[in-house]
């Protein structure tokens, strides 16, 4: 089995169409096919089944995926660790972090990173939790910023801070002039929330299933702006994290403290288990270590 193949072949389990996969490998169609044949030959059993068009993966592919993972995963940490030796300080950084945070935490962090590693090409991507997770197994990324625990055991974490989740109201809503507000109060409070895929909204609804309640929101929005914006509008309340809140300068949102009780997450670091961490991304650990305590 030659590296090249299992190159292809990782390509194609991605992509399930030949096509694709071969405009993202930059050789033909057919060269493609019949590499794949050939690996599969050696294996002596198919890898794809392939139903006219459609492609999937069959068990043997789904093993030879899991293992090829590994093989492209130790290989780029050999790379990393060897660009680290060399002190060369090029390369890419890409981090995956939750929505949230990108706004409020990152800024500095990014800033103080590329003062000290201006050849490093970083990147930072706002998503959700689970495409965090999935793109750290896929290599795809290399450090995440997202919810505490993790429980997959493929994954190693390192704790940050945990902060509170506060009500954001229209500035002439009726709680707007409160300090505090008890969280059953949100029973009948119209909510402008994410989305129930979204780790947010899932621990939002957990907090609120103890105290007895279920919150039926009068939207569900996938982004930070468009709920934010409802609320300025006079839609409906939300809940986010409080540090976010407060990096917000629009008028036309009040934040007000939630209690009995108040709501908090635990957002850190996850990594692959076993990879290999180096001097740029260590760097990078330590510029949001000190934007934290710039902010605490």
């Amino acid at each position: 089995m030659e590296l090249r193949q299992l190159e292809y072949f990782m390509v194609v389990s991605k992509e399930l169409h030949f096509t694709r996969a071969a405009e993202k490998l930059k050789i033909s169609q057919p060269t493609l096919s019949e590499q794949i044949k050939r690996l599969e030959d050696e294996v002596g059993i198919p890898l794809f089944d392939r139903i006219g068009k459609k492609i999937a993966l069959t068990e043997a592919g789904k093993i030879l995926l899991k293992h090829g993972q590994s093989v492209f995963f130790e290989i780029e940490q050999a790379e990393a660790a060897l660009r680290d030796l060399n002190e060369l300080q090029r390369g890419k950084l890409e981090i995956g972090s939750l929505l949230t945070c990108v706004n409020y935490l990152l800024s500095p962090a990014i800033k103080q990173f590329k003062q000290l590693y201006p050849n490093v090409k970083l990147s930072v991507y706002g998503l959700k939790t689970n495409d965090i997770k999935k793109e750290l197994l896929e290599n795809e990324l290399d450090l995440g910023i997202t919810f505490l625990p993790v429980e997959e055991k493929e994954f190693d974490s390192m704790p940050l801070f945990t902060e509170e989740l506060s009500l954001a109201v229209y500035s002439e809503h009726p709680l707007a002039h409160l300090k505090e507000v008890d969280m059953k109060t949100l029973e009948n409070v119209s909510t402008i929330l994410f989305p129930e895929s979204y780790y947010l909204r899932q621990l939002i609804d957990t907090y609120c299933r103890e105290l007895g309640f279920k919150l039926n929101p009068v939207l569900e929005m996938t982004t930070l702006e468009s709920i934010i914006q409802m609320v300025s509008e006079g839609i409906g309340a939300t809940i986010l994290p409080e540090p976010y809140l407060d990096t917000l300068n629009n008028p036309g949102v009040v934040k007000v403290k939630l209690i009995n009780p108040t709501p908090q997450r635990e957002i850190g670091f996850i990594y692959r288990k076993n990879k290999f961490i180096c001097a740029t991304t260590q760097t990078f650990i330590g510029q949001i270590m000190k934007a934290i305590k710039a902010v605490s």
